[in-house]
C-alpha cells in the first residue's frame, strides 16, 4: 500500500503560504503558513497533521489489538500532542480515554503498551513516545 500527499508553498517562508493535499482528498488545498505553525493563524500545519496521524494510528493499532485478546471497545479516544523543540519534533504524548468491557488494568495496560510501541507512526518516528491511559 502507499498513499501520497502533495504539498504547495508560494514566497518566503515568513510571509508565503502554501496548501496541502491528500490523495483522499479529505485535504484538499487546505492553507498552511508561518501563522498557522508557529502562531494562531487559520490553517493546518505539519505538527497537527504528525498528532492526527498518530492518535488515528495508534488507537486503530489498539482496537486490533484489543480485539486480538477478545475485547472490543465501546469508545477509544486519543489526544496526541507532538513537541517541537530547535527545528525537531522531541516528543510525541498520547492521552488516551478508554471505554472497554470487562478487560482487566493489566490487560488494558498491556495492550496499550502494544500498540504504543507496534503502530506504523511509533515507528517511524525517532522521538520519545510517551502516554498517560484511563479506563472510563
Amino acid at each position: 500500500m502507499k498513499r501520497h500527499a502533495t504539498a504547495v508553498w508560494n514566497g518566503s517562508g515568513k510571509e508565503g503560504n502554501g496548501h496541502l493535499t491528500t490523495q483522499s482528498t479529505t485535504l484538499n488545498q487546505t492553507q498552511f503558513s508561518f501563522n498557522s505553525r508557529f502562531a494562531d493563524g487559520v490553517g493546518t500545519n505539519p505538527e497537527e497533521l504528525v498528532a492526527a496521524a498518530h492518535a488515528g494510528c495508534f488507537t486503530m493499532k489498539l482496537s486490533f489489538v484489543l480485539n486480538a485478546a477478545g475485547f472490543t471497545a465501546d469508545e477509544l479516544t486519543t489526544q496526541c500532542t507532538i513537541t517541537l523543540a530547535d527545528g525537531a519534533i522531541t516528543a510525541s504524548h498520547l492521552e488516551l480515554s478508554a471505554k472497554i468491557p470487562g478487560i482487566s488494568a493489566e490487560q488494558f495496560e498491556a495492550a496499550v503498551a502494544d500498540a504504543k510501541a507496534n503502530c506504523p507512526i511509533s515507528k517511524l518516528y525517532n522521538t520519545n513516545i510517551t502516554h498517560t491511559a484511563v479506563m472510563q
